[in-house]
């Protein structure tokens, strides 16, 4: 869920910083790119639907020819070699059809497996806070609508499309053959043909686009309504939030409408161009016939081959439609592929002498107007478990993504375990934000061969579809049972594990056995002990426990970070406690530090949060 910075979500986001979307050259560019590798089977299938089509355009002259034999009086018999030559052009027709449509598909679905590789490798590798400006809902749109229409352009519109060509340049170029006069008369539909195409392109690049766009933004604000529906209500905003999504759905349905009466008038304009170019053909071979110069067959011939471009042309410009509909979902899906990663450029900074976590006068924003960290310093030294408190909204959160590196100082750096480097190793097990490796402009060392060198577990945790097993190895693909075992057993989840119906190859997540909010949140603490990383960051991690849960949650969580540098967001003052040092935060400045004693005892900002934390839990219950 996106929230603005008054925690209410989808308050004042109308104006969301969209992902990109590639110009139309680039979109191109990158298209040849995924066909490059598989030139060999585009170049085959091309030449077996050139010779399927070659082989059909020969059905016209037989029966072009059958015409003659009737119309000149001839025996039965002389049809025979025309019917059997008939029959043998549907069977090879039919066959290489099939070979050089199914090379295509092949080429379409490889090229289109390689477009889904990148678009989710860079959308893994995304910024968090990229993201939330541009919001869930944009980048869930690409993922889903727009990866669909691609898809579905490349596995009907591709292989229509190039057989729809092949048929109308061969035919032509048959009908020119038979006698140019034919060809010239034909031509005469191609003018209302061309002008039709460029009033249709020229118009649907921009509806469809929009439509892409309209589409996102809805779909952004459903997310955003129902997945703070409580705080919605709370706030007393349904009316507000009816509104918006109200207005968003209207401009999609307008963009929705708009292409419809596009299409209506595109096909208007085609049947014009259609009536035209057979009445010339027609009028031209009555001439042609009454002067001598052709037979009636083959004029019957010509007449057939422009009726016989009715489909491959109206094929062809109707799959504009798709086409550009496509081409607009390509361009969102490689706008997306062509974010840079701004880490390449960072410059090498070292940590202070002993410490594993340097954060130096980092300030960030998220937008004009809307800091939150102003010049933060704070290094933690090797081992140290350090916890970040203070009052809602004072960048605890903030701070600790930005040491994680899935976000990026707009100010300041961050240096991780020695020097800044720009290839990272920030890693998420929580699901809440995916891995993101560091690539950010966010100060990271680079991995080792245990793992990566930061580990951020939040309080939104994901468990993705597939065993137990599985899932835990998603932090070590070689993690053996055994290794499995013993990070469960750490942070006390062995025995619920093995209790559970297949024990850990018990396929959970998504339509599988559900897991409580505190058991998920074990099992993303047992990724981190498989991950095994020098540093860890916990924001809130023990946040969705509920109260019952929480000392457990709380004894997990300290199990899974002994040995390690560790930052903590505590959710609970009683992880404040635990920790070597408490950094108080307020309205994104550091004013306390120091030990739970040392601050009750200056009775600062964290002795007044102690107290009145003490206080609620010490309160008398009423029912």
């Amino acid at each position: 869920m996106t929230s603005t910075p008054s925690g209410i979500p989808g308050t004042a986001d109308d104006s969301a910083e969209l992902l990109p979307i590639a110009s139309g050259a680039r979109t191109r560019a990158a298209l040849r790119t995924l066909i490059r590798p598989d030139r060999g089977r585009a170049l085959l299938g091309l030449g077996v639907l050139v010779g399927a089509t070659a082989v059909g355009l020969l059905v016209q002259p037989l029966l072009g020819r059958i015409v003659d034999i009737v119309a000149d009086g001839r025996p039965a018999d002389a049809l025979t070699l025309p019917v059997v030559l008939l029959l043998v052009v549907a069977v090879v027709q039919g066959v290489t059809t099939t070979l050089g449509l199914t090379q295509v598909a092949r080429l379409g679905e490889t090229v289109l497996a390689r477009l889904r590789e990148q678009f989710v490798e860079r959308a893994l590798h995304l910024p968090a806070d990229r993201l939330e400006r541009a919001g869930a809902g944009d980048l869930t749109a690409r993922v889903t609508g727009d990866v669909a229409r691609v898809a579905e352009a490349v596995r009907s519109a591709l292989p229509e499309m190039a057989r729809s060509v092949l048929a109308i340049v061969l035919t032509l170029g048959a009908m020119a053959l038979l006698d140019v006069r034919f060809l010239l008369a034909a031509l005469l539909a191609v003018p209302v043909q061309a002008l039709t195409a460029r009033w249709y392109v020229r118009r649907a690049v921009t509806v469809y686009a929009d439509q892409r766009v309209a589409n996102g933004a809805q779909q952004q604000q459903l997310l955003e309504t129902i997945g703070g529906a409580a705080t919605v209500r709370g706030h007393r905003l349904e009316e507000q939030h009816t509104e918006k999504s109200a207005r968003r759905s209207r401009k999609a349905v307008e963009l929705t409408m708009r292409s419809v009466h596009l299409v209506l008038g595109f096909y208007a304009r085609l049947h014009i161009a259609e009536y035209i170019g057979l009445a010339a053909v027609l009028v031209t071979g009555f001439f042609l016939v009454r002067d001598g110069s052709v037979s009636i067959g083959t004029a019957t011939a010509a007449a057939l081959y422009f009726h016989s471009l009715f489909g491959p042309v109206n094929a062809a410009l109707v799959l504009l439609d798709d086409a550009q509909s496509a081409a607009a979902g390509l361009a969102r899906l490689v706008g997306v592929t062509d974010i840079e990663e701004s880490a390449a450029q960072l410059p090498h900074q070292r940590t202070e002498a002993g410490a594993a976590v340097t954060v130096d006068a980092v300030s960030h924003a998220y937008g004009p107007g809307r800091t939150v960290l102003h010049e933060v310093s704070l290094a933690l030294r090797a081992g140290e478990h350090v916890a970040l408190v203070g009052t809602s909204g004072a960048g605890k959160s903030t701070l600790a993504r930005l040491v994680a590196g899935v976000q990026q100082p707009t100010g300041g750096t961050v240096s991780v375990a020695g020097v800044q480097q720009p290839t990272g190793g920030t890693v998420s097990l929580a699901g809440g934000h995916q891995p993101t490796g560091g690539k950010v402009s966010v100060a990271q060392s680079a991995p080792g061969p245990a793992g990566p060198s930061v580990v951020l577990v939040t309080q939104e945790v994901h468990v993705f579809t597939g065993t137990l097993a599985e899932d835990l190895r998603l932090a070590r693909p070689d993690a053996t049972d055994a290794d499995l075992r013993t990070a469960l057993a750490t942070v006390y989840a062995l025995e619920w594990a093995e209790a559970l119906p297949e024990g850990l190859a018990t396929v959970v997540g998504e339509g599988g056995h559900r897991l409580d909010p505190a058991r998920a949140q074990q099992l993303a603490l047992a990724r981190l002990v498989l991950a095994d990383p020098p540093v860890a960051v916990l924001d809130e991690a023990t946040a969705e426990a509920g109260s019952a849960g929480a000392r457990t949650l709380e004894r997990s969580a300290e199990a899974a970070l002994a040995g390690r540098t560790a930052l903590v967001v505590a959710h609970r003052l009683t992880q404040a406690v635990a920790a070597d040092r408490i950094v108080v935060l307020e309205a994104g400045r550091v004013v306390e530090s120091g030990t739970h004693d040392e601050l009750r005892t200056a009775d600062g900002p964290y002795a007044t949060l102690w107290r009145a934390w003490s206080g609620s839990r010490n309160a008398p219950r009423t029912r």
